[in-house]
């Protein structure tokens, strides 16, 4: 624990009395904190588990950039080549004009054009792009997106990923600077993403945040750092624990507020089992240190639970019905529960006294090295279903638009190779990422999108190695970027992300 968070927390003790019940306290600091709404600030990171191929999620669509796209894509026993701008879709059963294939429902013909999407700022073309300007689109699933961006509350954030330090393609085949260890490892990278460094780090820079920010929450820091999708790395911090929450209504431990007041049939049974398994009186340590935390765990069940039933909270919309665009069958969109559970606490925080979180939830399934078609299309209109509906809940919390207050963002292993192995795609390195909120300079693309294209035919792509982007935004500005708004001072980043000064920009603006 630092100095500071160390005096904040003491101070807000010295206040309520050390001797006070955990509900006393909540109360207390609860009353305070809703004094002061509008400085609640929540971070939202929505990790996409396996490698997502953001080179069809978000396109250059400039003639230059295309061409090569489309040429590599189109290509295989399932081409994963989307369709241009502005083509309508071919019925299924019928003969595509832009490919001369017949259309199924699982392939891009049948789904039309990509989405065209226009930055407020034109962007840079960059070296071995041979266009007068650069030209965007987003994957046809991504519709809700679309309208999120155009109405400026949807950023995107150009060919990011995992870097030591700035590297260019020469340097990279020269060997001559430092590259992050195991590039292509799924466990690995996602540590690094969450982490900054490979499987087995022990603080993320989510906990972190936590960390410098759990004083704002006085003595109630418990509900600092939440995550819906199990235990997260990126929200490990060094004296804040993550507070794990399902998705569900039951709590996680049974005995009583949701479910009642017996047990076994016993009106007295819950109080003795709590009793029981919350005694700290035992001579064995780790038997005390374990009943220790056990209550603290049943306190803060009990705590939320009841934070749950508040009308602000039960307020909350429910997310709507899913429907898998390419089966037109309904399914169960765990993203957008995920996010519900999120909404609402972010709709109790007021009552729990607590001015700012950060949270992790998850979608998994992209590693998409065969089937990309059917997985991945699925998946992104997941992930545009669940954005589309958590703005909207945050529109309207207890009569307040609320999604000033919280920035929303991707992140994912590592993006996937240009060219295809025939119906999917392999393991590769930068990738694009979306960032939402009130507070997001949108309908903008942050960052140098890269040229597109593998090295074919006597064409030398400066971004390109064997498939695989090389990243021209790390990681560490990403979250800088993100920690600055969340209320970080720059020498705070600095020890966050202590390779964030060998970057160009500290800042990427998109906050």
């Amino acid at each position: 624990m630092d100095r500071r968070h160390l005096l904040r927390l003491g101070g807000a003790m010295s206040v309520l009395g050390v001797g006070a019940p955990f509900a006393m306290q909540l109360a207390a600091a609860g009353s305070a904190a809703g004094q002061s709404v509008s400085d609640y600030k929540a971070l939202v990171c929505v990790f996409l588990f396996g490698g997502n191929d953001a080179h069809n999620m978000v396109l250059a669509t400039d003639t230059d950039s295309w061409g090569r796209y489309f040429n590599t894509r189109n290509t295989g026993n399932d081409p994963i080549a989307l369709m241009p701008v502005g083509t309508a879709p071919t019925p299924v059963g019928q003969t595509s004009s832009t490919t001369g294939r017949v259309a199924a429902a699982n392939t891009p013909e049948a789904w039309g054009g990509v989405l065209p999407i226009t930055p407020r700022t034109p962007q840079a073309v960059p070296a071995g792009t041979n266009a007068a300007s650069r030209t965007f689109a987003l994957h046809p699933f991504l519709s809700p997106m679309q309208s999120l961006y155009n109405q400026g509350r949807l950023a995107v954030l150009a060919n990011v990923g995992t870097l030591i330090q700035p590297t260019s393609k020469v340097q990279y085949q020269a060997r001559s600077v430092p590259v992050p260890a195991s590039l292509f490892s799924h466990n690995d990278q996602q540590s690094t993403w969450q982490a900054l460094s490979t499987e087995g780090a022990r603080t993320g820079w989510g906990g972190r945040f936590a960390d410098l920010m759990a004083g704002m929450n006085g003595g109630n820091t418990l509900f600092t750092a939440i995550s819906t999708a199990g235990n997260a790395v990126f929200l490990s911090g060094q004296s804040i624990v993550q507070y794990q929450l399902s998705t569900g209504t039951q709590p996680a431990v049974v005995i009583t507020g949701q479910q009642g007041n017996s047990l076994f049939g016993s009106s007295l049974a819950p109080s003795r089992v709590r009793d029981l398994i919350t005694d700290t009186n035992l001579t064995n340590n780790f038997a005390a240190d374990y009943s220790t935390l056990v209550a603290r765990s049943l306190s803060a069940a009990t705590n939320v639970n009841t934070a749950f039933t508040q009308g602000i909270v039960t307020g909350i919309q429910t997310a709507p019905a899913y429907t898998n665009p390419i089966t037109t069958q309904v399914e169960t969109n765990s993203l957008a529960l995920q996010l519900q559970t999120v909404a609402r606490m972010i709709a109790a925080a007021p009552g729990l006294g607590v001015r700012r979180q950060v949270f992790f939830v998850s979608l998994g399934g992209w590693d998409t090295h065969d089937f990309q078609n059917t997985t991945q299309s699925n998946l992104l209109a997941k992930v545009a279903h669940a954005f589309a509906y958590f703005d909207g809940a945050l529109a309207n919390v207890g009569g307040l638009d609320r999604r000033a207050q919280v920035t929303t963002f991707t992140a994912s292993d590592f993006s996937r190779t240009i060219t295809t192995n025939g119906d999917g795609t392999d393991h590769a390195w930068g990738g694009h990422h979306f960032i939402m909120g009130g507070a997001v300079k949108g309908q903008d693309i942050y960052g140098q999108f890269p040229t597109i294209g593998p090295d074919v035919g006597g064409f030398n792509n400066p971004d390109n190695i064997t498939g695989f982007q090389i990243p021209t935004t790390s990681v560490d500005q990403y979250g800088a970027t993100l920690g600055r708004w969340f209320g970080a001072s720059e020498s705070e980043l600095d020890v966050i992300f202590p390779r964030l000064g060998g970057f160009q920009s500290r800042n990427l603006g998109f906050l």
